[in-house]
């Protein structure tokens, strides 16, 4: 599979919840392929931990933050030959709205809309969108297993809502190819069979949607 990032994905997008791996895999990929990584960093973000003990006061903030930074983080993608060079990124520009609907009041929605509608970059669609799905438990239990400070305050319930949330724009997202990747017993990142499995199904997908689902 040597060739497969660079010839046939040249933008390939990690997506899913929080808890779901997608920065892990996205530096892992990027690695093994000499691709560029376009990481989020929710660390730059000064409103972040706050708005996890405190929703309300800080949603709007957050959110903006987080769009502008992705903004600025994909005009580096329209710089780039991507005929020359590869990019694995761990966000979907198309998916912030999600966040948007599910954290904001109605009059900051609009408000945020109107943002993402005149900041929204002419980025290229990605050439593929590995999407991890995880059950809301696993995602808790990630989550607090790997006790970062600034999500100490995320609520299960937060968790829940978002997991369902990613479940729905994925039912109907048709931008470009999707892989949808069941987590609870793949761990590509910590186990190298794991992620050669992973590769081997990237380099077979052929439909513009498909499932990659590892039996217990």
């Amino acid at each position: 599979m040597t060739l497969t990032l660079a010839s046939k994905y040249h933008y390939v997008v990690i997506e899913g919840p929080i808890g779901a791996g997608k920065t892990s895999l996205a530096g892992k990929l990027a690695l093994r392929y000499s691709a560029h990584a376009l990481l989020e960093q929710p660390d730059a973000n000064p409103f972040l931990e706050r708005f996890y003990r405190d929703q309300a006061r800080y949603a709007l903030p957050t959110q903006l933050f987080f769009l502008f930074q992705r903004v600025q983080q994909l005009g580096e993608v329209t710089q780039l030959d991507l005929f020359r060079s590869s990019v694995v990124a761990d966000f979907l520009l198309e998916k912030d709205p999600l966040f948007a609907r599910l954290n904001l009041a109605d009059d900051e929605l609009k408000l945020y809309e109107q943002i993402f509608k005149q900041l929204r970059p002419q980025a290229p669609l990605p050439d593929l969108v590995i999407y991890l799905q995880a059950s809301p438990d696993t995602l808790v239990e990630r989550v607090i297993r790997r006790g970062n400070p600034v999500e100490s305050g995320i609520s299960e319930t937060y968790l829940r809502a978002l997991s369902d949330s990613y479940t729905r724009f994925f039912h109907q997202y048709d931008g470009a190819p999707v892989l949808i990747v069941n987590t609870e017993n793949l761990n590509p990142i910590e186990r190298d069979d794991d992620f050669e499995l992973l590769l081997s199904r990237i380099e077979k997908m052929r439909g513009r949607r498909e499932y990659f689902n590892l039996a217990a």
